[in-house]
């Protein structure tokens, strides 16, 4: 549990960071329209802290930590999403300071920010697989108390 609570401290950090850098960059650059910056605090609180504040509960109830492939959900999904928040960094800044790409250059961005989209998909996946197999020890034990 405090594994978890200290990676969702970490997120909430990073969110705070990202909005402040958000409202701040865009003020700096006199920027009035639309911008990925905006959705970085948002990212990083929903996928990063709560996702790790909810797991915090998970395992506090359950050998969830203990499960041998957490290690990769953990591996995978941080990964992941670090990856495209990076990439939303950089689409944002070249947003607002008006920097044209080339059509290569805005493909390798958003190329990128899918790779760490598929991770944290894939993620996803491997913790429902991971919670899956938990709920499944959970009711072989249940199970097992009434007879």
């Amino acid at each position: 549990m405090k594994k978890m609570i200290k990676v969702s401290l970490i997120y909430v950090i990073l969110a705070l960071v990202g909005g402040v850098f958000y409202r701040e960059f865009t003020k700096l650059n006199d920027f009035t329209g639309i911008t990925v910056l905006a959705n970085i605090h948002v990212h990083l609180m929903v996928l990063g802290t709560f996702m790790f504040m909810i797991l915090a509960l998970f395992s506090q109830r359950t050998n969830l930590i203990l499960e041998k492939k957490f290690k990769y959900f953990m591996m995978t999904y941080n990964g992941g999403l670090l990856v495209t928040v990076t990439m939303m960094i950089i689409r944002g800044i070249l947003q607002v300071l008006g920097t044209s790409l080339s059509s290569g250059m805005n493909a390798a961005i958003s190329g990128i920010a899918g790779i760490g989209h598929i991770l944290l998909g894939v993620g996803l996946i491997m913790l429902m697989v991971i919670l899956l197999k938990l709920s499944e020890k959970e009711n072989d034990n249940e199970s097992n108390r009434i007879i």
